[in-house]
Parts: structure tokens; sequence; C-alpha cells
């Protein structure tokens, strides 16, 4: 057995860090699950329904639950053919180290949301979240406690090895599934970074035409005279990144215009929240054509351009 510590150090630690990226990647599934269903009109940004968190941990789960489960399965196999010692130090030390380290990131979890609950978070969404991460914790620390205690480890088939092996396929299932019920296809993913970026482009512009109003006193009659204003600002601004054609410029009076342009889809209005909410939010927009007004200020605040 000397001879294969390495072997079983391996695949200990493998199932520690797959185990800690799939425990902590259900858990966010769920929150975000909560988040989208429980609607708070005083959510703070670590309460509210974050889209980017749900993808990572739907991708987090996927790499990672397959890996934990093969992974214990075969220290389980080890431990029966006898390859590892039930009695082992590297077995019991390990095993503690992952009960170590399961309570560290419970703990810390247990104190984020009991310290939302105590920033306003409404109960229902706290009982939810707490009983979320005592089942995760539960189920973890349960496994452990009685697979370190096991005897007879000989038996080709233990059920409660076998039940908890199926249950955690089955509940890592039916997580992952409800997961990708609340989150956007890649491809409409790639639309809306798309538009993102025609957003962010348009605002760039707004910003430099703010800043030819407060030198000229007027509105650029066309948007070719907006060159060379600033450093910051190419030729590339101008263009809608999707179908290289030039942003539409149009005066509507002596302080207001509109810019206008294809989008693939409407903009965000409600709770997908993601690096690019806040732009999007003031730019709304509808899909295909659209128009969006804008107006400039006699005395603004130093204009940002957005690199």
């Amino acid at each position: 057995m000397q001879n294969n510590n390495a072997k079983f150090t391996f695949f200990y630690l493998l199932s520690l860090v797959s185990l800690g990226f799939f425990a902590i990647s259900a858990g966010i599934i769920i929150f975000q699950i909560i988040n989208k269903n429980i609607i708070d009109v005083v959510e703070t940004y670590s309460t509210r329904y974050n889209i980017d968190s749900l993808r990572f941990a739907l991708s987090a789960m996927i790499v990672a639950a397959p890996i934990y489960l093969v992974a214990t399965r075969q220290i389980n196999k080890n431990l029966i053919s006898g390859a590892l010692d039930n009695q082992a130090a590297i077995r019991r030390w390990l095993t503690y180290l992952i009960l170590l380290i399961t309570s560290f990131v419970m703990i810390g979890w247990a104190i984020g949301i009991i310290n939302n609950f105590f920033n306003g978070e409404l109960t229902w969404k706290f009982i939810l979240k707490a009983i979320t991460v005592l089942a995760i914790a539960g189920s973890i620390f349960s496994y452990y406690f009685y697979d370190i205690k096991r005897e007879n480890l000989q038996v080709k088939k233990n059920n409660v090895i076998t039940l908890y092996f199926y249950t955690v396929v089955a509940v890592a299932l039916i997580i992952f599934v409800s997961g990708i019920f609340f989150v956007e296809s890649p491809q409409e993913a790639r639309e809306r970074h798309i538009d993102a970026e025609a957003i962010n482009r348009l605002s760039v512009l707004e910003n430099v035409i703010q800043q030819y109003y407060s030198e000229e006193n007027k509105l650029p009659e066309n948007l070719a005279v907006l060159d060379e204003l600033s450093m910051s600002f190419t030729k590339d601004d101008l263009v809608n990144p999707l179908t290289k054609n030039q942003f539409d410029y149009n005066v509507l009076s002596d302080k207001k215009y509109e810019l206008c342009t294809d989008f693939l889809r409407a903009s965000l209005k409600d709770d997908l929240v993601d690096r690019y909410t806040y732009l999007a939010s003031n730019w709304e927009h509808e899909a295909g054509y659209d128009c969006i007004e804008r107006k400039v200020f006699d005395n603004p605040e130093k204009p940002v351009i957005i690199p």
C-alpha cells in the first residue's frame, strides 16, 4: 500500500477540489433560482439574480460533478479491493482535511447569507438559502463521517454508499436542469454581447457629441465632424459592430438628437444582471432597427469617455 500513497493522495485531493466546485456551484445555482423567483424591491447586488454567476455555476458543475463522482468511485473501489487500508493514515488525514475545508466554506457561506439577512434581505429568501447551505453541508458531512467509520469494506456492495452515489447523481441532474431553464442559450448570450458592444460605442459617441456641444454651443451637423475631436474616439466607434454600418444621427432640436442602429434583441429591462446592465438600462431599445433619443446639457460635468 505504501507504494500507492501518491495515487491515493491524488484521488483524495482531486475529490476535494472537485467537491468544492461541485458543492459551491450547486449552491449558487439554487441561490440564483431563489433570487430569480423571489423579487425584492430593495435588493442589493449580492442578493439580486445574476446571470453571470449562474453561467459560471453551470459551467463548474458540468466539469466538477463527473470528476468528483469518478474520483470517489475510484477511492471506494480501492477500499473494497483492499489496495487502500481502512485504517491507513493517508485516508483518515485526507478525509478530515476534506471535512475541514468544507467547514471553512460552509461557515463563510453561512456568514454571508446571515449578513444579507441583517442587511434587509427578505425572510423567505434567507430561509431558503439557509436550508440550501444546511442541506449541502449535511450531505457532505454525513457521507464522510459514515465513510470514515464504516467497517467490512470488502463487501462488494454497500447499500448506504450506493444510495449516496445515486442520490448525488439525481440531485446534481435536477439542480443542473433547473438552472438551465433560467439562463440564456449561448446564441442569446452572444447576441446580447454584440448589442452591448453597440451600446458601448453609442455611449462613447454620446460623450463626444456632448463634448462638441460644450465647445461649439451647438449640435454637430453630422458625425463626420467628430472624427478628430477626441483622441479616444475612432471611426470604429461610429459603426455597428455587427452590421459594420455607421450609426444614423438625426438632429431633432437645438439640444435633442437621436442615434439609430440595428439591434439583435430588445434591451435588458428586468432582472438580468451583468456588467452591461448599467449601460443597457440607459439605452433601452427594441429588436431590429431602433432610434434612441438623447439630449445635451449646457453645463455638464466633465464628460467621461468610455474606452
